[in-house]
C-alpha cells in the first residue's frame, strides 16, 4: 500500500471520529436508530405494592396506570386466587419469578440426578405460566453457593438442557428468561450479552434473557449496549435503582438503558424489583412518573 500523508490524515479522521462516538455511547449522548414500535410498559412485582388483599393490590396497580403485574413465588398452589383476582383488572402478566425450578441451581447441579427433576419443575412452572398468559418465566442459573460446576460446565448443561424446555415454552406462549447477577450474587450469568449468547446457542425463540438495571449497575459498562446485545432475545427487565431502591430515589438514570429498550424496539415490561424508601403510596406513582420522563428523553 503506498503511504501518502492525505490517506494519513484520512485515517486518523476516522479512527477519531470512531473514538468520539465510542465515548458519546458510554456516556449515554449516542442516540443512533430506534423503532418508533418500541413502548414502555411498567409492571410491578405484588408484594412492592401497599394492600391486604391481593385484589385490593391489583386494583391500586390499575388505578396508578401499571399495565401488567409480576407473580412471584406464591403463585405455585394459589393459581385459582391469582386466576379470579385478575379477572376483575385489565393487568396483563408480565412475569413469574420464584416459580418451582427456576432458582435453586438444581438444573446445572453437580449431582446429575438433580437435573431431571429440575427440568419437570420447569416444565410445570412454564406451564402455568402459559395459562396466565405470561411473557416470561424468570430464570436463575445458579446463585453463588448452589453448584460447584464451573463455567463452562454449566454452559454446556444449560447449551444441552434449554433447548428442550424452550419447546415447551412456545408450546405454553411464554418464555424462560435467564437473569444475569452480580458477581456478589452468582459467579455465573452476569452480563445480558452473555445470556443472549445462550439463548441463540439454544437455537429457541422460547429462551431468552432478562435484564436488571440494579445488576446492570455493577456489571455492564453500557446500560444501552447492555440492551442492544440481547435484542430480540430479551423478553423482561427488572427496574430498580443503582442502592435497589425505587427509581428516581437515587442518583441512577434510565435514559441510557431506555434508549437501547427503544433502539431494539423492546416491547414487553419494566417492572418493579427494589425496596421502597418511604410512603409506598406516593413513591410508587412518583417512580413511575420519574420512568415515563426519562423514558420521553431517551
Amino acid at each position: 500500500m503506498r503511504f501518502t500523508r492525505r490517506g494519513f490524515l484520512m485515517s486518523g479522521a476516522v479512527v477519531a471520529g470512531a473514538s468520539a462516538g465510542c465515548r458519546s455511547m458510554l456516556a449515554g449522548e449516542f442516540k443512533g436508530p430506534t423503532h418508533t414500535d418500541a413502548v414502555l410498559k411498567l409492571s410491578c412485582q405484588v408484594a412492592r405494592i401497599p394492600g391486604k388483599e391481593l385484589s385490593e393490590k391489583l386494583a391500586r396497580m390499575e388505578e396508578w396506570g401499571f399495565d401488567g403485574v409480576e407473580l412471584q413465588r406464591d403463585l405455585f398452589g394459589n393459581e385459582k386466587k391469582y386466576q379470579d383476582a385478575l379477572k376483575n383488572t385489565k393487568l396483563k402478566v408480565s412475569a413469574w419469578c420464584g416459580a418451582p425450578g427456576c432458582a435453586d441451581g438444581q438444573l446445572v447441579s453437580e449431582v446429575v440426578e438433580r437435573r431431571g427433576s429440575a427440568l419437570e419443575k420447569i416444565k410445570r412452572s412454564l406451564a402455568t405460566a402459559g395459562e396466565f398468559g405470561a411473557v416470561a418465566v424468570i430464570f436463575v442459573p445458579a446463585f453463588n453457593p448452589q453448584t460447584t460446576l464451573d463455567n463452562r460446565e454449566i454452559r454446556k448443561i444449560l447449551v444441552d438442557k434449554l433447548p428442550e424446555l424452550g419447546q415447551c415454552a412456545e408450546k405454553a406462549g411464554t418464555h424462560l428468561v435467564m437473569e444475569p447477577l452480580n458477581r456478589k450474587e452468582a459467579f455465573f450469568l452476569r452480563q445480558v450479552a452473555d445470556g443472549a449468547a445462550i439463548a441463540r446457542d439454544c437455537q429457541s425463540p422460547g429462551i431468552g434473557v432478562m435484564g436488571d438495571f440494579y445488576h446492570m449497575a455493577i456489571e455492564e459498562t453500557s446500560d444501552l449496549g447492555a440492551f442492544i446485545s440481547g435484542g430480540s432475545r430479551l423478553h423482561h427487565v427488572h427496574l430498580a435503582s443503582r442502592t435497589r431502591v425505587l427509581p428516581g430515589q437515587d442518583d441512577r438514570q434510565f435514559v441510557e438503558g431506555f434508549r437501547g429498550l427503544k433502539w431494539i424496539g423492546y416491547r414487553d415490561y419494566c417492572s418493579f424489583e427494589c425496596r421502597v424508601q418511604g410512603d409506598a403510596m406516593v413513591e410508587i406513582p412518583k417512580s413511575m412518573a420519574f420512568l415515563r420522563q426519562q423514558w420521553k428523553m431517551a
